[in-house]
């Protein structure tokens, strides 16, 4: 199940570009997943796999958008109440089958239809802006001056019109999404299957939390993080665990995961020390198409191929896997999901620090918001800054995005802003 084209890039040894390395991602990768149809309970998160255009106006009729009186315009004075026969009654889903005569008023409730159409009552006032009294058999509503023509009055089409195209192909379904549909008469949509995600850590020192910690060793965040994160995602995510620091190890559940996967990621072990494998076994055995990318935290992190799926390969230190998976591997995966909204939205905010980098790498600054006195949010550094510093994550609102030609951020810059609200479903 090939999932990049195959004329792939020459592994380029220094650092590649973020920007040129998610153009490569974008252009090259493509939906790998079948698609289900499903009743729209199940729809939500899901991503949608064919555009929904209106077969019908939302609403399919004049009505009320109160409850109270249904009035032609022109009968009303213009500065003085206005007394008006009660002729009918209309309540919601009912139909008065006529258009009651000028100078009277129609007794209605929220949603019912206006008869008449356009030549039917225009001008609907609420219950409580109004007074009956009775003479004789006969009811009278007393409504006051001062409303504007049209007010109060739901136009047929006035959310949805037939034809409008409401829902596009990689749309990833919303609540308000799943009400839209609805809305339309839509009991069931098509949607794509959720990316089967093989995950595996690397490395002799790694241990899963509840076991023995031995002398040197860690418990392994980064798969438990990463496999919350492709959860989160949408993704149904199978756990190859940790295999140890050995080339034949690693080549062999790799190859297991390529075959039962729609796509793998991995973390550690994609450095250039004796005990990182990764590179050398995507290239025995599948293709790099990069590796290492010019932003920090998270150089060593890799695109390729192995078996004919799509391998992702993330740092080993928690916070640079964690930065690396949101600005990097996110939108590949989306991308395999079948989803069209890739990047995420980067908001403006003012640095509430200075801060010097080096040229020609994109730098992603952890930092948490507070008010400005002129509106706009204030970002203050997290004081802690390691790529193996995962409290700072928890402890900052969102990443700031500082561009390569950058070496000297100035306290009260304009900066971009990734909250981690934006890449969380």
């Amino acid at each position: 199940m090939a999932q990049l084209s195959d004329d792939c890039f020459v592994p380029d040894e220094g650092l590649m570009a973020a920007d040129a390395a998610l153009e490569i991602l974008e252009s090259r990768l493509v939906s790998v997943v079948e698609t289900d149809t499903l009743p729209l309970s199940a729809c939500t998160g899901r991503f949608l796999a064919h555009d929904i255009t209106a077969e019908r106006d939302v609403p399919p009729h004049d009505n009320s958008a109160v409850d109270g009186y249904a009035v032609y315009f022109d009968d009303l004075s213009t500065d003085s109440e206005t007394r008006l026969p009660v002729v009918g009654r209309i309540a919601a889903g009912h139909r008065l089958g006529h258009a009651p005569q000028e100078s009277s008023a129609l007794r209605i409730f929220t949603g019912a239809p206006v008869p008449g159409g356009h030549a039917g009552p225009d001008t609907v006032f609420m219950q409580e802006d109004c007074r009956t009294e009775n003479d004789g058999d006969a009811e009278f509503v007393i409504v006051p001056s001062g409303i504007t023509r049209g007010a109060n009055r739901r136009s047929k089409g006035e959310d949805v019109s037939l034809g409008d195209t409401l829902l596009r192909t990689g749309d990833r379904l919303r609540p308000q999404d799943i009400g839209l549909a609805a809305s339309l008469g839509i009991s069931e949509l098509t949607v794509f299957q959720p990316l089967k995600v093989g995950v595996m850590s690397t490395g002799d020192e790694v241990v899963d939390p509840g076991q023995p910690l031995s002398d040197g060793g860690i418990y392994d965040a980064n798969r438990h993080a990463l496999m919350a994160a492709l959860s989160d995602l949408g993704c149904t995510v199978q756990d190859f665990g940790i295999v140890p620091d050995n080339m034949d190890q690693i080549a062999e559940v790799l190859r297991k995961a390529a075959h039962e996967c729609d796509a793998i990621v991995s973390t550690a072990g994609m450095s250039v020390g004796e005990e990182d494998h990764l590179a050398t076994i995507l290239r025995t055995y599948g293709t790099l198409h990069f590796w290492k990318v010019a932003i920090k935290p998270g150089r060593p992190v890799a695109f390729g191929q192995i078996d004919g799926t799509a391998f992702i390969g993330l740092p080993g230190n928690p916070a640079a896997m964690m930065v690396t998976f949101l600005r990097m591997a996110r939108p590949a995966l989306l991308k395999l999901s079948g989803a069209t909204h890739l990047r995420p939205r980067l908001y403006p905010v003012r640095a509430g620090f200075t801060h010097s980098k080096k040229e020609r790498r994109r730098e992603y600054v952890r930092v948490h918001l507070e008010d400005g006195e002129d509106g706009i949010p204030i970002a203050r550094k997290y004081p802690r800054s390691g790529a193996g510093v995962l409290s700072s994550l928890v402890g900052s609102d969102g990443l700031v995005e500082l561009p390569e030609e950058m070496t000297q951020l100035s306290k009260g810059t304009m900066v971009s802003f990734l909250p981690f609200t934006e890449v969380a479903r």
